[in-house]
């Protein structure tokens, strides 16, 4: 008899997705993907939708845990929608992370052997993101805040995420009362009324400087001043507070307009011994102390010597690049978005490096444009969005013949699937590094080195 939706089956647990789901089969073999399940669980699983050759279900009874399990450490988990791997032992996540990596590689990429290094984890596996977007909605006593539940808008409170500082959830309990005291409303997003969409926090760990930012449906909240009263009283690293404008009917969060209420508008971190200032809009690494850890894994893979062209394609604000420009004889940037441009160049001026220029542009467009200008890269560094890079680019990258490329990836799939492009035009990847920037979820980050061997 096919298995039907609502069917009871039972379950080994034997592998993970790259969405943190647990994978087990049926006697039948279908395969089943079930949420917040173990490597070695047997379970008894409920099916919620059933394909022909797979299904989805939830655990409707764990009959022997898996030794990997441990007591989740909190209350919001499974609902919030943000870890996958709270109920899992941080050196079982890390292996799922390093398999995810090393499957790509063999089975999309085609590398029978990789030379992959052990995953470089997170000391503490807490606390370590300096930034947070808590979508905010109505409830009885005023408003809540906290994050969106997997795969849909509604809102789950969470008023101490362990991924975030302590510090965040002082700013959520200052929000929730001034909103409540002044009898203003959360945003809904089905009426499109309503004032306040997100709250949005900015911490600039190294240097201790606290940003806030209110996502306001309007132009403004009413009695801004008593707002940073509060906020300033209780918060003394306190140093920008700020409201954006977003009355799009839309779900990307920040609008285009801000307005400070207090302060300069930015905060400043360190990475390295290079000051990087950050605005609502900048792009920043959410794990600094990772993020550290993954850049010098990068600078040791570019090998500079002091006489090379680095070209730092997708550099977002420059802070991969800017953190090499001292080890190079020129820092070319290239990125689409005009603002992180902006940011690079003043971050440039900012920690006095003269040998760097940035370019406002797409990637492969950039590239091709050096290219005919006859500049030829010596070393080039590739960090792309989540999509990876398209053929134009490798193409375009292949002709600059550049001695090494270092990669950057933030999804070992589409990693693989340019890592056998790049080899196909006699690229060799010599090593590859993951780097867990985001412990208890599935996300992990990879950087790699190539060669040229033509």
């Amino acid at each position: 008899m096919s298995l039907r939706k609502n069917n009871i089956v039972k379950l080994k647990i034997t592998s993970m997705t790259a969405q943190g789901s647990g994978v087990g089969k049926c006697d039948d073999g279908l395969v089943v993907f079930v949420p917040f399940t173990a490597v070695g669980d047997v379970i008894e699983a409920r099916l919620l939708k059933v394909k022909k050759t797979y299904a989805y279900g939830k655990t409707e009874r764990l009959i022997t845990p898996s030794p990997d399990r441990i007591e989740p450490d909190c209350a919001c988990f499974p609902k919030c929608g943000g870890c996958v791997y709270r109920h899992i032992s941080y050196d079982s996540e890390k292996e799922i992370k390093y398999n995810r990596v090393r499957d790509a590689l063999t089975r999309i990429g085609g590398f029978e052997n990789p030379v992959i290094r052990p995953i470089v984890g997170d000391d503490t596996a807490l606390r370590y993101r300096n930034k947070a977007q808590l979508p905010a909605c109505n409830a009885e006593k005023g408003i809540e805040l906290g994050f969106y539940a997997s795969h849909s808008h509604r809102i789950i409170p969470c008023g101490d995420c362990l991924l975030q500082p302590e510090l965040f959830s002082k700013v959520m309990d200052i929000t929730k009362k001034f909103m409540y005291d002044t009898d203003q409303s959360a945003y809904d997003e089905t009426s499109h009324s309503g004032k306040l969409r997100h709250l949005y926090i900015r911490y600039a760990q190294a240097a201790d400087e606290l940003m806030v930012c209110f996502v306001v449906n309007g132009n403004g909240l009413k009695k801004e001043d008593e707002l940073v009263k509060r906020l300033r009283e209780a918060l003394p690293n306190l140093k920008s507070v700020i409201v954006n404008s977003n009355k799009e009917n839309t779900n990307v969060v920040l609008g285009s307009k801000n307005r400070v209420l207090y302060g300069s508008g930015y905060i400043t971190d360190i990475l390295y011994d290079k000051r990087f200032k950050l605005s609502p809009l900048s792009f920043y690494q959410v794990n600094r102390a990772q993020a550290q850890k993954l850049y010098t894994i990068a600078r040791g893979y570019a090998g500079l010597s002091g006489g090379e062209v680095l070209l730092d394609l997708y550099c977002g604000t420059g802070t991969i690049g800017l953190t090499m420009a001292q080890d190079c004889k020129r820092l070319i940037g290239v990125e689409i978005v005009e603002d992180a441009v902006r940011d690079a160049r003043v971050n440039a001026q900012l920690n006095g490096v003269e040998n760097a220029e940035f370019i406002c542009g797409d990637a492969a467009y950039a590239a091709e444009k050096l290219r005919s200008e006859g500049i030829r890269p010596d070393v080039v560094i590739i960090d792309p969005p989540r999509k990876g890079c398209d053929s134009a680019l490798i193409d375009t990258v292949v002709k600059m013949s550049p001695e090494r490329v270092v990669y950057v990836s933030c999804d070992p799939e589409t990693l693989a699937r340019d890592l056998r492009l790049f080899s196909e035009k006699d690229y060799s990847v010599k090593e590859l590094t993951p780097v867990d920037l985001f412990p208890r979820t599935s996300h992990v980050e990879t950087v790699v080195m190539m060669s040229n061997h033509r």
